[in-house]
């Protein structure tokens, strides 16, 4: 009894001090000091350190300055390259921490308004039609079993590009009585049907009973540039098809200038808009090779200056960024842009390409009055924090347009072909 008494005792007392230990300084700063740690060259991060640590490089990495106090532990990136730092305390190893130094990449935010074309790779089915035939009403596409979101990408062999490509075989089909052979695009899967066109006996003309598309346009915000590839990212979010609802497949395209004739304010359940016309001139300006989860991105054949950061800035990693005060770029009035205060609410640091990283708010009193917060056509605007490059404005949240989604700007440059992870090189 007296045994499983004191035992009783002990752990509570060994609870107890671990409970208070954890939540002494020097333990809560050594557990700040993360296990794997992101830099850009040139780089300087600080941890308070109230422990009696020594820090030691791993192996022959040496692209790390450490400097300690007393109450510090500083780390200096001097070149790309990753490897391992030990932290020991008494010659003992008590932690490892995986560094990773990144090359100092700089790009010019945007801000600007751009008219957006797309051409999709062959023909979008959008809808059914009924033909009117001797024996009703009916759709050779539907009863081909053809579905709304389908892309044709060849018949009888042939290649389809454009809407236009389709009416040579219609016709020989109506008159041979043989059915078209598709090929079609399905949730990114190829599958084959056979259709047989009907007469329509309202004009004696031969028809596949299909609302198809082969282009779309709109316009969006610029997110950034690299002066060096002149590779761009903007919008921020997928292009989809207004009927579909789906995600449009890109062959070409391409960006101009575009100026906002008038704003629609947006208010609760109804998200406002940008309305905006293509520039007089319609010169491009850029090609769209990708229209992805993260936005559209492309080549710029032009510069483009917003007025504001025409000069390279550095951008943020996920893990960098922070809630509170920034900065969006966009443009409410002609083409001219502006800064509008935000706040950051919330930043989840991603490990992994992800959209919807960042929660923001609109603070600013004059956009609010103007817009009533984030509306459509300010996807792709650019959000600074701090000096730098953080993400671009996504969604507008229905029920609270003065709120929305960003994403973070390293997706953004990961899809434009930009991967600061793959440029590491190991330091000789």
């Amino acid at each position: 009894m007296i045994t499983e008494t004191l035992r009783k005792m002990v752990g509570v007392f060994l609870l107890v001090s671990f409970v208070v230990l954890s939540m002494s300084t020097p333990v809560k700063d050594y557990l700040h000091i993360p296990k794997q740690l992101v830099m850009f060259e040139g780089e300087n991060v600080s941890f308070a350190s109230a422990l009696p640590v020594h820090a030691e490089m791993k192996d022959a990495f040496r692209s790390i300055d450490v400097t300690q106090t007393e109450n510090s532990l500083s780390f200096e990136a001097k070149q790309r390259d990753e490897g391992q730092l030990i932290l020991n305390m008494g010659g003992v190893p008590i932690k490892q921490v995986d560094i990773k130094v990144l090359p100092n990449l700089k790009v010019i935010p945007g801000g600007q308004s751009i008219g957006v074309k797309l051409n999709t790779v062959g023909v979008l089915v959008v809808g059914y039609h009924l033909v009117e035939t001797e024996d009703g009403k009916k759709s050779p596409g539907e009863l081909a079993g053809v579905q709304v979101g389908d892309i044709i990408t060849s018949v009888n062999g042939k290649r389809i590009e454009k809407m236009s490509d389709l009416s040579p075989f219609i016709e020989e089909a109506g008159k041979t009585g043989k059915p078209l052979e598709l090929k079609l695009l399905r949730d990114q899967r190829s599958i084959a049907a056979k259709l047989t066109p009907l007469k329509d006996k309202q004009d004696d003309a031969y028809r596949i009973g299909l609302y198809i598309r082969d282009s779309a346009a709109g316009i969006g915000t610029m997110t950034f540039f690299d002066p060096v590839s002149k590779k761009y990212g903007a919008l921020g979010h997928v292009i989809s098809d207004m009927d579909t609802r789906k995600p449009i497949v890109v062959q070409d395209g391409q960006i101009m200038k575009s100026t906002v004739t008038s704003i629609e304010r947006g208010s609760s359940g109804s998200p406002g808009e940008k309305l905006a016309r293509f520039s007089d001139d319609k010169e491009v300006i850029g090609n769209i090779t990708n229209n992805s989860p993260f936005g559209i991105f492309g080549t710029l054949s032009k510069p483009m200056k917003n007025g504001l950061f025409d000069e390279p800035m550095p951008i943020a990693l996920s893990t960098q960024v922070k809630e509170g005060p920034a900065k969006m770029l966009t443009v409410i009035e002609n083409d001219k842009v502006e800064a509008f205060d935000i706040e950051i609410v919330q930043s989840i640091p991603q490990k992994f390409p992800a959209t919807k990283g960042l929660v923001i708010r609109v603070t600013d009193p004059r956009l609010l009055k103007k817009t009533g917060g984030i509306v459509q056509g300010m996807s792709g605007s650019p959000i600074i924090q701090d000096g730098k490059l953080i993400g671009a404005v996504t969604h507008v949240f229905v029920n609270d347009p003065t709120s929305g989604y960003g994403v973070h700007i390293e997706w953004m440059l990961h899809e434009a072909g930009i991967d600061l992870y793959k440029q590491t090189q190991k330091a000789s």
